[in-house]
């Protein structure tokens, strides 16, 4: 429903704000605390709480914490005695969401202005959504200026957008400009144990298995801090294929436990995912065996892992491809040909998302 078809309220009535419950989880970002929480309270149009949960920081978070909680009266303040890790603490603070919708915001991390009011006026006009996320921007030190882009929404199917994920092959939301509603995030019982790693797209396919999923499209929703640290930080040459193998782990575990999704959209969605994942692996193994004159240890895993996952790959001209590469040595002008089209192919899913979200 269009924004100017939403009701109004009239005189003598008032359309009562919607709550949102912000769960900060924070392991020695004391430093960075006060600015994510003053991002969460200074959203217009909704009526929020905080909820920080500090994992046993060293560092003085916890009384970084406290003094914004004695400042505020809608912050509140969990503090652990021992550390129990980022899923434990994630799901601890969401089980205390007591708002309509509920947003996990790492300490690190800020909501855009406004944000809040964009996700959940998109919510209140469809009620089937259960997820809503946008454009996140990445940022080191200072934030961006905020730009007010006009703004328009995308609601696809749950199974629909299931379909989206599964041909990208990877995650396409970060987690701080994801907004859910409280009920489906308390039915599912947040992130899991086993999945450490990509907890965060496992959740969003389960979400989308039992609602539809909403994007607002043009200003940021999020800020997401670029400093190496980060949970998402580190894919560097030694760890892609570990990050290949956790995605591919999660797209095989959702089919076989949701056999309801998987009848409706059949084996290609399950196939394209799996393709996906071994196109991916496949231009890394060349591009690490053309930076290795073809003799790449990693280069081999990833082409191992890419035939391993989708044993078609073998007759791709991308496979032949990289056979060539291996048999020859290092060739500075083949090398930076296929760096190029690499650029140019990650440049292109960047863009893709950005303006899809998909």
């Amino acid at each position: 429903m269009p924004r100017w078809m939403l009701p109004r309220s009239t005189p003598g009535s008032q359309v009562p704000l919607p709550t949102v419950s912000v769960v900060v989880p924070c392991y020695n970002y004391g430093r960075y605390l006060p600015q994510a929480v003053h991002s969460v309270l200074d959203q217009p149009g909704v009526a929020v709480d905080v909820l920080i949960v500090d994992d046993c920081s060293t560092d003085g978070s916890q009384a970084v914490a406290q003094e914004l909680a004695d400042a505020n009266p809608r912050v509140k303040v969990l503090l652990h005695e021992r550390n129990a890790g980022h899923i434990a603490t994630y799901n601890e603070g969401l089980s205390r969401a007591r708002g309509e919708y509920v947003v996990l915001l790492s300490a690190d991390d800020l909501l855009a202005p406004g944000s809040l009011g964009r996700a959940t006026g998109l919510m209140r006009a469809n009620p089937t959504v259960g997820l809503v996320y946008g454009h996140p921007q990445d940022f080191v030190d200072t934030p961006p200026e905020f730009i007010g882009r006009r703004s328009s929404w995308t609601v696809w199917n749950g199974v629909g957008w299931i379909r989206r994920l599964c041909r990208r092959g990877g995650n396409v939301i970060l987690s701080p400009e994801a907004v859910v509603r409280t009920d489906i995030m308390r039915r599912l019982v947040g992130y899991r144990a086993d999945m450490p790693h990509e907890a965060d797209m496992e959740l969003w396919l389960r979400i989308a298995a039992v609602s539809d999923v909403g994007r607002i499209n043009g200003p940021d929703q999020a800020y997401y801090r670029d400093h190496g640290a980060n949970m998402h930080h580190g894919r560097s040459e030694g760890l892609w294929l570990a990050d290949l193998q956790a995605r591919t782990n999660v797209f095989d575990t959702f089919f076989a436990e949701h056999p309801t999704v998987a009848s409706r959209i059949g084996d290609r969605a399950h196939h394209a995912a799996r393709r996906a994942l071994a196109n991916e692996a496949l231009r890394r193994a060349r591009m690490a065996a053309l930076a290795d004159g073809g003799s790449s240890a990693s280069a081999q895993e990833l082409a191992g892992f890419a035939r391993q996952v989708c044993p078609e790959i073998v007759s791709t001209l991308a496979w032949r491809q990289f056979d060539h590469y291996q048999s020859i040595s290092s060739s500075g002008a083949l090398a930076g040909a296929d760096r190029a089209l690499n650029r140019i192919v990650e440049s292109y899913r960047w863009r893709r998302w950005r303006v899809t979200g998909t």
